[in-house]
């Protein structure tokens, strides 16, 4: 069977896309056109891809299992049929996927957008939410860039260190602990404690800590992100331990105000992952490079 590589594009932007309209915007052919490539791909594979459910477009389970292979593949072709093509931002036509921790977007994102729209303003950017597993959405080509500070441990994912933060706490504003001379472990013990977890876990490094000084904290709740868990700082006497770097921009016009952790902590890094098989995808190293801007923050 003689195969057209052409719907290998066509099914990757398909699969991205989620629509047949979104497709062919992508690929910058007409709807017809693209309506008659998910009909031939839909021939080739037995599989319908993509049906209608109500006013929008659900992939069917085959779709969505071979979505990251697909999208490899795609890459590959490209790899060797274009292996010297200069970049040319002006005219570039890409969606890339970032998974990042909400305080980064919240204090990076901005950054990395303009820098981007200024460069390429054909390209988009996709920040998804941390998920509260761990996932293989790298391995599998559905995200393009991850930042953390989880340090990857898979040999076929690249990571970089591009800063490092150290945990502050944040109170409201007239907390009892700012009217002391000294924040103390023990009077930093004593307070109610929120925890930034996205597991739910209620306790972390900062306990371990405590336990050395033979001190145990309450711990009351947990929050998925930073910007809950200040919410209920903000409205109480609830002490929250957060990385600086991810925070300072937000904790004066939350009306919060900040204090030196009182336990040593060893410094946090915030890393750039991605997968080695974009370590040579010029598209790809563009926009790492300005990611790598807008993410190095220091404490």
């Amino acid at each position: 069977m003689q195969l057209d590589l052409n719907l290998l594009s066509a099914l990757d932007a398909l699969l991205e896309e989620g629509s047949v309209a979104g497709a062919a915007a992508r690929l910058h052919v007409t709807a017809p056109a693209m309506s008659r490539s998910l009909g031939r791909i839909r021939r080739t594979t037995g599989d319908q891809i993509l049906v209608r459910t109500g006013h929008s477009m659900t992939p069917t389970p085959y779709a969505i299992a071979v979505r990251g292979q697909v999208h490899e593949l795609l890459h590959q072709v490209q790899a060797v049929l274009a292996p010297s093509r200069e970049l040319d931002l002006a005219t570039l036509e890409r969606t890339f996927t970032l998974r990042w921790h909400d305080s980064l977007v919240a204090l990076s994102g901005p950054a990395l957008l303009a820098a981007v729209r200024e460069q390429a303003p054909g390209v988009r950017l996709r920040f998804l939410a941390e998920s509260s597993t761990d996932t293989a959405e790298l391995r599998r080509g559905e995200v393009d860039l991850e930042a953390n500070a989880n340090r990857p441990g898979a040999p076929d994912i690249r990571a970089e260190s591009v800063g490092d933060t150290r945990l502050v706490v944040v109170v409201r504003q007239g907390h009892p602990l700012t009217r002391v001379r000294t924040l103390t472990a023990k009077r930093y013990a004593a307070a109610e404690h929120v925890t930034v977890s996205r597991r739910g876990n209620l306790g972390n490094a900062v306990d371990e800590a405590l336990a050395r000084l033979g001190l145990t904290r309450r711990v009351v709740a947990s929050a998925p992100t930073e910007a809950a868990a200040l919410e209920f700082a903000r409205g109480s006497d609830l002490v929250v331990s957060v990385p600086e770097a991810t925070t300072r921009s937000s904790v004066a016009e939350l009306g919060l105000t900040l204090l030196p952790l009182p336990v040593e902590l060893p410094s946090a890094s915030v890393y750039l992952s991605w997968h080695q098989r974009y370590d040579t995808d010029t598209a790809h190293t563009w926009l790492r490079g300005l990611a790598r801007t807008a993410l190095s923050v220091t404490p």
